[in-house]
């Protein structure tokens, strides 16, 4: 199967439960800071890497359903960087929905082209790697947003978020492909 194929089956699981559960809980997220949904990727990262050592869960969800929440939780924050503090905290399902569609077709951009431009080397690479890739990322947004955003020569949060995802959407592929963690 080519690789946009398998992007979008993994990226359309994520898209049903963003859909699903702003149908449940409506925007509740929004009340984050982006710096809060920036730790919540951080604790979906670090138990993925604490089941990727340990081996076993013990609340009995598996490492696929992280990588998915971490998805939804970068397109999130990058939603939540876009709004300006006017927008309300509720919005309506189907705003909410477009603005995900949004985010997910920026990364979705990025991915096409970055992976040309790496010559797809991710399938080399071990879904651990891409793990620890994700929690580098986070410790730079995380100083990114110590210095209120102010970057000398690097990317913004943004484009971390959108890495991010990639990654995460790149364990997903590789994962149900049968590599191992």
């Amino acid at each position: 199967m080519e690789t946009l194929a398998q992007y979008d089956k993994c990226l359309a699981s994520c898209v049903d439960l963003f859909e699903r559960k702003t149908q449940d809980y409506g925007t509740a997220w929004r009340i984050l800071r982006p710096s809060s949904l920036t730790d919540q990727i951080f604790i979906k990262a670090n138990r993925i890497r604490t089941l990727q050592e340990v081996g076993e869960s013990k609340v009995g969800e598996g490492i696929e359903p992280e990588f998915i929440g971490i998805v939804n939780y970068c397109f999130m924050a990058m939603i939540q960087c876009d709004l300006d503090g006017s927008a309300p905290l509720e919005l309506p399902v189907d705003e909410a929905n477009r603005l995900y569609h949004e985010a997910k077709d920026a990364t979705r951009a990025l991915m096409q082209k970055k992976n040309h431009d790496y010559g797809e080397a991710w399938r080399d690479m071990r879904i651990s790697s891409l793990t620890d890739l994700i929690l580098m990322k986070l410790l730079r947004v995380k100083q990114i947003e110590d210095n209120n955003g102010k970057t000398v020569v690097s990317e913004g949060v943004e484009a971390n978020y959108m890495d991010m995802a990639n990654y995460a959407l790149f364990a997903l592929i590789l994962s149900s492909e049968g590599v191992s963690v």
